[in-house]
């Protein structure tokens, strides 16, 4: 092992060069994610128009995503962030050889657990398949049900391989490095794309369960799997630039470092675990609609994307201003940044959903192609479209608030509130079981995750209000400046609705128009923001 002060220096400061670059870093990761979700999207839309509206479709879309789904059960999406802070430590104070041991005792712990989640998968296939094809009508069901278990059987080992990936995502963001981490996902979505492409080049387009055969879906599994494959090769080539490469090890128990940050990773499971357990159920439900898995998966993609553009954006912008705050211990400083980040959170997710909601119609008629063009998915896109307007902003909301109470070392408040969102989406979406499977049942799925979002920002903003008082968690200028911004986009979304009325044009001049439409509107409320707005809500420290 290097010596603290020799190499071990030098690596540190090219390292914390990388790590302060705040705004850089914050631009690198939101435009590459966004990339990602764009490619999530284009890869949703692609197996809705080669596979159509059909029970096949459903099965694969439900199957391929489980292993993420399992993943993300074990603390998936939450498991770099929680390990960045070990990772930093082991390098700034004794250099990479000491950061690499580390990476090794937590990537031999965290990976053994993923082999274990492979292995209960593969063991439970049968039961998993069962929750996946039970709305399934009963001439097609023995048969998907058979499909989804080899397919799950393909997929399977996507669940050691994502935790791969976050070990290499938690290395290279520890040094300071964001571009290839965040533009990865991106990839694995263009080999999926390529698999279905050429699963339905060889087998056909539009197949049901009875016509598709098994090699079909062998394939599916098979090349989606060697897309996460390439996925993780990237995110540990990553990890080998930055010099802290290694094969899992074992040791974790007697390491102290190593052994906080899997004790950290395994109390955090349940923020984690909850949105999974949520995304499962959905998933299960859409099911018993033909073509309803990618209705929903859709409505997923458009509510992800609008909410890295807007609250999730702002979130992870305003996280070290607030954890710098908390730090501090200074109550006003901290009520300050919170006011402020909550603010410019609110304003960046508005236009998306006055926009979305008033456009969902003509946005869903854009968004269905191939054999998913049918007037009743369309109606049922449009109408999930909407409430997922909603949705984007209530989840900001409650990943901003999250975030506050983790700079404050609060991680109670975090599992109590994704616990109270996991019951009461839950409740919703099986309550959608009572609506007609051809009405307005996808839709109510997507109000279960509105109200999910919804209670969960409740219940961060409640514990924030407790923790901060006597301060104030909001100000009144900062409603009216929304407001006043909200009000101002109207006319022109009036406008936009009444010239498509009118002209009733075709896809092509109807894409012009919403982009143009929503430029404008964009434009508009932007200017009432920054010559209204920024005067009227200045906050002093």
């Amino acid at each position: 092992m290097s010596e603290p002060g020799s190499t071990t220096s030098g690596t540190s400061a090219a390292v914390r060069a990388g790590r302060e670059a705040t705004a850089r870093n914050s631009v690198t990761v939101v435009v590459w994610t966004l990339i990602s979700r764009v490619a999530g999207l284009v890869r949703v839309l692609v197996i809705g128009a080669t596979m159509g509206p059909t029970y096949f479709a459903n099965i694969f879309q439900s199957g391929y995503l489980l292993p993420n789904t399992i993943h993300s059960t074990i603390a998936g999406p939450i498991l770099a962030m929680v390990l960045i802070p070990t990772i930093v430590r082991a390098l700034d104070n004794h250099g990479p050889e000491r950061a690499k041991e580390v990476i090794s005792r937590i990537g031999g712990r965290i990976l053994g657990i993923g082999l274990t989640g492979a292995a209960v998968l593969m063991l439970l296939s049968p039961a998993v398949a069962w929750t996946f094809t039970a709305g399934v009508a009963e001439p097609l069901r023995h048969r998907a049900w058979l499909m989804t278990i080899v397919l799950i059987l393909f997929v399977a080992p996507q669940v050691v391989l994502y935790g791969v990936c976050a070990l290499g995502v938690a290395a290279q963001q520890a040094n300071g490095r964001f571009a290839l981490a965040a533009a990865a996902p991106a990839i694995e979505n263009v080999g999926t794309i390529i698999t279905v492409l050429v699963a339905v080049g060889i087998y056909g387009p539009g197949l049901e369960v009875d016509r598709a055969p098994f090699g079909m879906m062998i394939l599916l599994g098979f090349g989606t799997t060697l897309a996460v494959v390439l996925h993780a090769g990237l995110q540990q080539y990553g990890a080998f630039r930055c010099g802290v490469f290694t094969l899992p090890g074992r040791g974790w128990k007697t390491d102290p470092e190593a052994r906080d940050g899997v004790r950290r990773v395994m109390r955090s499971i349940p923020v984690a675990a909850c949105p999974a357990a949520t995304n499962y159920v959905l998933t299960a439900i859409s099911g018993t609609v033909a073509g309803g898995v990618i209705v929903v998966q859709l409505s997923y993609q458009v509510y992800y994307a609008l909410s890295f553009l807007g609250a999730r954006a702002v979130s992870m912008a305003a996280l070290p201003r607030l954890a710098e705050a908390a730090s501090s211990g200074d109550a006003r400083r901290f009520g300050v940044a919170w006011r402020q980040g909550l603010f410019y959170a609110v304003i960046a997710g508005l236009p998306s959903l006055c926009l979305l909601a008033a456009f969902a119609s003509p946005t869903a008629n854009l968004l269905a192609n191939g054999e998913l063009r049918q007037a009743n998915l369309i109606s049922e896109l449009a109408g999930c479209l909407a409430v997922s307007a909603f949705a984007q902003m209530a989840g900001g909301i409650h990943d901003f608030g999250r975030q506050a109470l983790f700079s404050r070392m609060d991680d109670l408040g975090p599992r109590i509130a994704s616990f109270v969102g996991l019951f009461v989406g839950i409740a919703v979406a099986f309550s959608t079981l009572l609506l007609p499977a051809g009405g307005a049942r996808l839709a109510g799925l997507v109000v279960a995750v509105l109200a999910g979002e919804a209670a969960s920002a409740t219940t961060v903003l409640a514990r924030l209000r407790y923790s901060m008082r006597p301060d104030a968690l909001t100000r009144p200028s900062h409603l009216v400046v929304i407001a006043l911004a909200t009000v101002s986009m109207f006319p022109i979304i009036v406008l936009g609705r009444w010239t498509l009325h009118i002209l009733n044009p075709e896809r092509l001049m109807e894409m012009l128009l919403l982009m143009a439409c929503g430029a404008v509107t964009l434009a508009v409320f932007l200017l009432v923001v920054r010559y209204i707005g920024l005067k009227v809500t200045a906050e002093k420290v």
